[in-house]
């Protein structure tokens, strides 16, 4: 099984992240921030990744370090639970539609971190969330999942559509990425010897 626990307690937030790669796309997701709930909930179900979070933040001051947070500790687990990458695609890319929006995304896990984020919002809140949270997520579990990840609104007017398409646009590319290629299931995806 190709799971992993991952917990992780600062001054700011207390996180708990356990996830199964090889799952269905079962969700427990409780961060005390309804809107990002929603968006761990989409990133499970599409992606087919199990996942059960559970955060407490510093919800007095923002939704920052809570979301920043769970993401560090979402990329920490999804390291863990690859393990050592052999018969892993690797790759993964998908457009994904969703109304009047379309996010693209293609990823690589090289163990090489960088996000590119073309997405824009044309509001700041969705509800009481600050749009530029998505970003922060992104950045958190690109760094610290080892992900190459480039995110590309193509268009969309709604703000709420344009987080959710790109959070399952990651979802639908991270599901390809992780997914475990029958060819070469126990061959690492990489001339290099390692990832």
């Amino acid at each position: 099984m190709r799971t992993a626990t991952i917990t992780r307690k600062t001054a700011e937030t207390a996180i708990s992240v356990t996830i199964n790669l090889d799952g269905t796309g079962i969700y427990d997701n409780k961060t005390g921030v309804g809107f990002f709930d929603h968006m761990l909930d989409q990133l499970s179900r599409h992606s087919l990744i199990d996942m059960t979070i559970r955060a407490e933040g510093d919800y007095h001051i923002d939704d920052h370090h809570t979301v920043e947070d769970t993401g560090i500790a979402l990329g920490q687990a999804l390291v863990k639970a690859i393990g050592d990458k052999k018969g892993i695609r690797r790759y993964g890319h998908f457009a994904l539609a969703m109304d009047d929006t379309q996010v693209a995304t293609a990823l690589d896990l090289s163990a090489r971190p960088y996000l590119v984020w073309n997405v824009d919002f044309p509001t700041p809140k969705i509800g009481t969330f600050d749009t530029e949270l998505v970003r922060e997520f992104f950045q958190a579990l690109s760094t610290n999942g080892g992900i190459t990840l480039h995110v590309d609104k193509v268009h969309g007017i709604n703000s709420h559509h344009i987080a959710e398409a790109a959070f399952k646009s990651v979802a639908r590319a991270l599901r390809m990425g992780v997914e475990i290629d029958p060819r070469m299931a126990q061959a690492l995806p990489s001339t290099k010897g390692a990832l």
